[in-house]
């Protein structure tokens, strides 16, 4: 036992003697924090217009009006040349276009139909969609109401549209902000970061250095020097969820709601596949550039991209799904998510945290049996 908590030691020592592995460890966590709670956000709060105004009635604009009271509809710019239109959505400068015909008011004096023809920008699907969504409302309410006038004004003062309306309450997520969406994630990602990136790192630094034959003609068994290079990183990437959560509750407001206790064992669950990647990235890595490279790019990257971190796995092709599985990192945002914005805990995401285990316990194990191989 002493014997591995001297290595654990001479690991702290080696790490404190790198500045740049040290501010990795420390900054980066807060870092991305800052970063993708700033910048990841997918909600639609200003939809940036257009406006071709054939009519120029008061009837027109009244109707323009019902788009800039929302507080959504950001008018860029008036136009009365449709390759201005055209040029606007080519450039990226609008989102949305609104051209109204010439005779929008005298139809909706005579009670007709008239269209109203809007025009998205359908580069980036998901602002368009929402914004679709927004128009939509907007032209449906405003239908509702001259129908209600043209009612009132024919002597049926009183009476109403029927209609159905649904009663919508937001449970966990009542603003419907991405951000709190998206934050939790990034203790997984700063996990994944910490553990599987730097412990292969440092493995493969001690091969290129040459202090790992060094190592190996002392009395140190193979497994006491896998557990004093796993220990450090394991502590100090429970550090960095410390950071991360702290960072969350008092930059985003955004507060644990379950048990924080669970949290933390599922978080330990993860480590240990994250850890036995690490150490298999450094048996099959001869320099710390390769051992970079094949950790962000033939493992953490499709981690993140198929552990509905970002994109929602339900959305993806059934055998992309079904890849997914054997993904640690699903499980764990799954845990995260819930522990956070639900106030979830074990009797709720106990199969997660089974499933978790099982995957650790043996891409460590495995891991361990080649390290010790290349060892021996």
């Amino acid at each position: 036992m002493k014997s591995i908590l001297y290595f654990i030691r001479k690991e702290f020592i080696q790490i404190r003697r790198d500045p740049r592995m040290l501010n990795l460890l420390l900054i980066a966590p807060v870092v991305q924090l800052l970063l993708f709670g700033s910048a990841a956000n997918l909600d639609v709060d200003k939809v940036r217009t257009i406006v071709f105004d054939k009519d120029k009635s008061i009837t027109s604009r009244n109707f323009i009006r019902e788009f800039t009271a929302t507080g959504y509809f950001d008018i860029y710019k008036y136009t009365d040349n449709y390759n201005e239109v055209t040029k606007s959505i080519d450039d990226g400068a609008i989102i949305l276009a609104l051209i109204i015909p010439y005779d929008f008011e005298k139809k909706v004096n005579r009670r007709e139909t008239t269209k109203v023809q809007a025009i998205f920008d359908g580069s980036d699907g998901n602002t368009a969609s929402i914004s679709a969504g927004y128009v939509q409302g907007i032209v449906s309410k405003y239908s509702a109401d001259v129908i209600i006038e043209f009612l009132n004004s024919n002597g049926f003062e009183g009476n109403t549209i029927p209609s159905v309306n649904a009663k919508t309450r937001v449970w966990y997520n009542p603003t419907l902000e991405s951000r709190n969406f998206m934050v939790p994630g990034i203790v997984g990602l700063i996990l994944t970061l910490i553990t599987l990136i730097l412990t292969s790192l440092a493995v493969v630094k001690e091969r290129e250095i040459g202090t790992m034959e060094q190592l190996i003609v002392t009395p140190l068994k193979p497994y006491q020097m896998i557990i004093g290079k796993l220990v450090p990183f394991m502590i100090l990437g429970f550090i960095a969820v410390i950071l991360v959560l702290i960072g969350m509750r008092y930059i985003f407001d955004i507060a644990v709601r379950g048990s924080i206790p669970f949290l933390f064992f599922s978080a330990f669950l993860y480590i240990l596949s994250t850890l036995g990647l690490g150490i298999f990235v450094s048996t099959i890595s001869k320099t710390q550039q390769q051992a970079m490279m094949i950790s962000i790019f033939a493992v953490m990257m499709p981690m993140i991209y198929l552990s509905g971190f970002a994109f929602p796995i339900e959305n993806m092709p059934v055998v992309i799904q079904y890849i997914s599985y054997f993904i640690p990192l699903k499980y764990f945002i799954t845990i995260i998510r819930g522990v956070i914005l639900k106030g979830t805990g074990f009797a709720e995401l106990w199969t997660n945290a089974l499933v978790l285990l099982g995957m650790g316990i043996t891409i460590l194990l495995l891991s361990s049996l080649r390290f010790k191989k290349r060892l021996e």
